[in-house]
């Protein structure tokens, strides 16, 4: 099987249907992988942190990570808490996270950030 490109998140998140008609414009076949759906392993999110780090990934700006107590922001103070956070919540990791065929990754979604990352991975 080749590699592919692959999008996760979370279906219902306005951002994500914008990068999904995106690549759907554009022609681009990917798999979309739902963190609710599907889930997030640990070695999966891993590497998600040693490409990008995990301030990268850890969505502060989001209503789930001002829902949580206090006490649990508070305790995401490296990689391993952030981890477990978003292990627990995966709704708190930001989206899209766009994976390219060999494993490059970009996060986030802007029209002009896609076109120039499917360029250069294609």
């Amino acid at each position: 099987m080749t590699a592919q490109w692959v999008m996760y998140g979370i279906k219902n998140c306005d951002t994500i249907k914008k990068a999904r008609n995106y690549l759907a414009e554009s022609g681009t076949d990917y798999r979309f992988h739902d963190y609710r759906v599907d889930g997030i392993d640990d070695a999966l999110l891993q590497s998600f942190i040693d490409q990008l780090g995990y301030e990268v990934l850890l969505n502060t700006r989001g209503t789930t990570w001002r829902n949580l107590p206090e006490a649990e922001r508070s305790a995401v103070t490296d990689a391993a808490s952030a981890k477990a956070v978003m292990l627990a919540q995966p709704a708190i990791i930001k989206r899209p996270v766009l994976s390219a065929p060999n494993g490059d990754l970009l996060v986030g979604f802007k029209d002009s950030l896609y076109h120039a990352f499917i360029q250069e991975k294609s």
